[in-house]
This record gives C-alpha cells, structure tokens and sequence, in this order.
C-alpha cells in the first residue's frame, strides 16, 4: 500500500513573467489561477490519497490541475516542499534512492535512447537496477510477450512508431519488478490497439497484487480498471474515493457528469 498525505509544492514565478502579468489586462477574477499569490505559484497543496495492494487508482482533474506535478513528487523526480508518501512504513519523501528503487515510473515525457534497440533501452535500465544477466533477460522476454514487443525488439528507438516508443518506455519503467507503479496518461497518443494492449498490461497488476497509479483524461479507461480516484483540481484533493462514492456525491450515474459536478463545486 502506498499512502500520500499532505503532498505540497509551490514555485517562484520568475520577474519576467510576472513583468508580463503585471503589464497584461486585468484577468477575469473568477478565471485567474488562486494558486498564484505573492510571487508563487502553488501547484500542489494539500493532496492526499492511498492505493492499496492489488488496486488501480485513477487520477483526474482538468488540465494544469496538478496531476503531473503530484506524480513527479511521488517520484522524487520532484522534491517536495511538505508532505509524506508512506510505502511499507517508510516515508519515501525522505528515501529517494529508495523511491527511486521501488517505484516504476512513467512520465509524460520519458524519451529513449534513439541509437538503441527497444531491447537494449529495457536492459540498459534493468543493468542500472543490478538485475542478473538470467533474470534481466527472463523479464524481458516476460513483459516483451505481455505488450507485445517482440516484433520490433531490435529495432532502433529513434525508428518506432508513438505506440512502440509508449510500450518500451513502460517496460523500461517495470522491468525491475517495482512495487508500486506511476503512469502518467500512458495512452495519449496511441491507436485502439496499442491502447488495448496497455490497459490489459495495467489490469494484470491487480493479479500480482501491486498498487497502480495512473493519470488519464479517458474515464472510459476509468471505468473499467479503476477500484478507487483522486480527482486533483487547483493543486488540491477534491474527491477521493470509489466509483460508487462519485457517483453518490455528485448525484450523477454518469461518470463524465460526476467528474464535472466534482469540478463545478471547486470552482
């Protein structure tokens, strides 16, 4: 189970831009961002959910709510300005390098080595993770056969298509077996199948019995893998809970209706 709790992150707008914002036309006061305040910007504040072992946990919220920025905390890609993200009893805020063993991450910005094959990107990351000759080579061959790579796995990375570069930067992030898995809105981007093949990739997980935290815009995607979600808006948790529990909050069967009268009610 990973538990977050309080996660905040704030950051100095820079003089320049609030040169421009100064010098621009006064901004609707129910449009303008209340994260920006004397020369800060608070992109996180105060979220808060768990993902328990063998669940998937959907994270929404409208664009710029702070979705990336929450998960790149979970990371520590990002430090964070307060918080604690608990994982078998140890806060990994204070244990990156045992954040960074323990979670498989995928953000929406991963790029691979162009010069490399898909199959030397997965191992080089599974060397970096210590893994043994057999065992990289086993879970290769494994998650090779699960996203369906072994077609273009000599390939080099810089000749993939969108959905082959998606597939081999997922199996970079898992290949050393994490406890917890981040993905950053893996299937933007891809065709139906490529889709396909990594909704069945994120569903296995509830088998193995390891939590999955995964952003999205697709609530269709929601819908059908999701145990519980955290809707994120204005870098706060504005609902935590199960599909049920939105739905009986909002007054509204409709998933996508749920999710805006969640929205509607921030505002």
């Amino acid at each position: 189970m990973i538990e977050v709790k309080n996660l905040s992150k704030r950051f100095r707008i820079s003089s320049t831009r609030a040169a421009r914002k100064s010098a621009a036309p006064p901004a609707d006061s129910a449009a303008a961002d209340r994260r920006q305040h004397d020369g800060w910007f608070k992109a996180v504040s105060d979220v808060g959910f768990a993902c328990q072992n063998g669940e998937v946990l959907g994270l929404l919220g409208p664009n710029g709510a702070g979705k990336t920025t929450t998960l790149r905390l979970l990371s520590t890609a990002l430090a964070a300005d307060s918080g604690s993200v608990m994982l078998d009893g140890v806060d990994l805020l204070k244990e990156p390098q045992m954040a960074r063993q323990k979670i498989g991450f995928l953000s929406g910005s991963t790029g691979l080595y162009g010069r490399l094959s898909t199959r030397e990107n997965v191992e080089y990351f599974g060397r970096l993770h210590r893994m043994a000759p057999a065992q990289l080579k086993a879970r290769i061959d494994d998650l090779f056969t699960l996203l369906n790579m072994h077609d273009f796995a000599e390939r080099r990375a810089d000749q993939l298509s969108t959905g082959m570069k998606q597939k081999c930067a997922i199996a970079r992030a898992v290949v050393h077996h994490p406890a917890v898995v981040i993905l950053d809105e893996p299937t933007t981007g891809l065709d139906v199948m490529a889709a396909q093949t990594l909704l069945d990739f994120i569903a296995s997980y509830k088998v193995l019995g390891i939590p999955l935290i995964f952003s999205t815009h697709h609530l269709h995607e929601v819908e059908k893998l999701c145990d519980r979600v955290c809707i994120i808006n204005h870098g706060r948790t504005a609902f935590f809970g199960s599909l049920a529990e939105l739905r009986h909050r909002a007054g509204r069967h409709e998933l996508v209706d749920a999710f805006v009268r969640v929205i509607e009610e921030e505002q």
